[in-house]
């Protein structure tokens, strides 16, 4: 299950660097989008790292600031250390530390993900990743003709570009891959919007699915 979750990830950037020509790639560039893929993964990580240690320095250095300017405080005498008091914005402070956890967590899943990655050749990670690409370059027409099919109401052409891609994948998956059951492919495309796309994007590509699970119209014959 990680490891196929790690191929998506690591997919969705890689579909992110394809042209619409995908028949011109040859199966050694794919190979080196896979590695470029893995490190536009870790080189965010790092930079949400870095921004969010700076917060946490900033939350420090608040909270001593806000300690020692405290009446409590400036009524002792200047030789004596100061005393802890309380905090009254805690929801300020707990929407930081929340934020700094999500990128703690995003990060700590990139670098498990570049690991099983890049440390493997034949890694379950890989070969899932290629199988995904694979079937999506020969069938890139079916795919993205489905995804207008099901995304009624929308106009193809205007879909954020990560939003059709994790429409691409997940199509891929449930039409050429046909492993995983139905119910996790959906729910793995919704995590990844939630971590990729826009704001809106996890209830749009939920809601794409949930229509045409209940419709029975998600695959057609192809």
């Amino acid at each position: 299950m990680l490891a196929r979750r790690a191929a998506r990830e690591i997919a969705l950037i890689l579909f992110s660097q394809l042209d619409d020509d995908v028949k011109k790639y040859a199966t050694t560039d794919f190979d080196k989008i896979i590695v470029n893929s893995v490190r536009t993964l870790t080189n965010n990580a790092y930079e949400e790292l870095k921004l969010q240690s700076t917060a946490v320095v900033d939350m420090i250095q608040y909270i001593d600031e806000y300690e020692a300017n405290h009446p409590t405080n400036l009524a002792r005498p200047i030789e004596s250390n100061d005393i802890p008091v309380p905090i009254p914005l805690t929801s300020d402070m707990t929407g930081r530390l929340t934020a700094i956890a999500d990128v703690c967590e995003k990060a700590f899943s990139a670098l498990e993900i570049a690991e099983m990655t890049a440390l493997e050749e034949n890694s379950e990670t890989k070969k899932y990743i290629r199988r995904i690409t694979k079937a999506y370059v020969d069938k890139k027409d079916i795919i993205d003709e489905t995804i207008k099919r099901l995304a009624v109401g929308w106009d193809f052409s205007r879909l954020v570009k990560t939003d059709k891609d994790i429409l691409r994948i997940a199509i891929t998956e449930l039409l050429f891959v046909k492993e995983p059951p139905v119910k996790v492919i959906i729910d793995e495309a919704v995590e990844l919007a939630k971590r990729y796309s826009t704001e809106d994007s996890a209830s749009f590509i939920n809601a794409v699915f949930s229509n045409n699970v209940r419709t029975c119209t998600l695959r057609p014959n192809v």
